[in-house]
């Protein structure tokens, strides 16, 4: 299983400080079934743990998600930031989704050296913080 980030998401992640332990942790509990929402087309909801506080305080992350493939982190927001996303956001992470679920290995490479992506580290995940 691969898992990378979008170039916003990385940012994003930089910024809050989710750590790549958080973000395998998360990818390791959907590849065990345990996915907080399936959304369609491949994108799923997962909660990330803020350090000592759990996940239910946490962030909010939507995934392109295939199962012992690829993991893309796409979208993340505080849950205290906002409730959810609307229907138009929604759908274009849906295709976003469809989009990074169905690369080819040598455009995987491109928007690797661009920059586009970023691969999130296989380190050992911190444990669940749930």
């Amino acid at each position: 299983m691969r898992i990378f980030q979008t170039r916003w998401f990385a940012r994003f992640s930089r910024k809050e400080g989710i750590g790549d332990a958080l973000l395998t942790d998360a990818i390791q509990r959907a590849e065990r079934g345990m996915i907080d929402a399936e959304l369609g087309g491949g994108l799923i909801k997962q909660r990330v743990a803020r350090p000592s506080r759990g996940r239910s305080s946490g962030w909010r992350t939507l995934i392109a998600f295939r199962s012992g493939e690829i993991s893309v982190f796409l979208y993340g927001f505080a849950k205290s930031a906002r409730d959810n996303v609307d229907a138009d956001e929604l759908a274009d992470l849906k295709t976003l989704a469809g989009y990074f679920l169905t690369l080819r290995e040598d455009v995987l490479k491109h928007l690797l050296m661009s920059g586009d992506l970023v691969e999130v580290s296989d380190d050992e995940p911190e444990k669940d913080l749930s």
